[in-house]
């Protein structure tokens, strides 16, 4: 058994082809995976570089995240946690994807990376592995989708509200570490409109501004925010 063998209940949990697998398969995974280790800030993947592989999220936080070529501004297309599966760090292997895709850590991760040369190899001998890699695909297109919607078709003010709540849900805090410049770029925008309208959600009762720091005062009225209006 390889050093990887113990954590093959936590490849069974995440990639669920897994079981489809033949031995042969199993091992010829274990022994090309490869343990990384990332601090916050680094990049797992810089647009149409680095396409590496397929990287399993151990633990940690990423996000995935496009650029404007015209303003230079930034999305955030979704965000990946403990146990989810990066797929657009191998998105070399899907030819028709013509835009660059950023993935940079948020926190401290580790993942196991599944190099791009073994995964095309599963992927062309076994229907399972195909049918993953399309679905886990299709799911993170819906994501992209959705937030698209949201910066198309809703109000920056309730766009900033969904997004206060959502960080406090992942932070299990109401209190937020978070820099206005880091809130635009996730939401595409630019820091003076963040400012501006957290100041009005700071007139409203609904949050406190501090350096640095957003704490989140009245999470009912700020959730009621977002509701649609009538």
């Amino acid at each position: 058994m390889s050093e990887y063998g113990k954590y093959s209940t936590f490849f069974s949990e995440i990639l669920l082809f897994w079981k489809d697998l033949s031995e042969a398969q199993k091992s010829m995974v274990q022994s090309s995976m490869v343990i990384k280790q990332f601090e916050a800030g680094e990049s797992m993947r810089s647009g149409s570089e680095n396409c590496s592989g397929l990287f399993l999220i151990e633990s940690g936080q990423v996000r995935a995240y496009i650029i404007s070529e015209e303003s230079g501004r930034e999305i955030t297309l979704y965000r990946l946690f403990d146990r989810d599966v990066c797929i657009f760090s191998a998105s070399c292997m899907m030819k028709n994807i013509a835009f660059d895709i950023y993935v940079e850590v948020e926190k401290e991760t580790r993942a196991f990376l599944i190099p791009i040369a073994v995964f095309n190899k599963l992927a062309g001998s076994s229907m399972a592995v195909m049918a993953f890699a399309n679905e886990l695909m299709a799911s993170r297109f819906s994501e992209v989708m959705w937030i698209l919607e949201q910066a198309l078709f809703m109000r920056f003010d309730k766009r900033l509200a969904l997004f206060l709540l959502e960080q406090s849900n992942i932070e299990g805090s109401d209190t937020l570490k978070i820099t206005h410049e880091k809130i635009a770029n996730h939401l595409g925008s630019v820091r003076e409109v963040v400012t501006r309208m957290l100041k009005y959600f700071q007139s409203e009762g609904m949050v406190e501004v501090y350096r640095g720091t957003i704490k989140i005062t009245d999470k009912r009225k700020l959730y009621a925010f977002t509701m649609p209006s009538g």
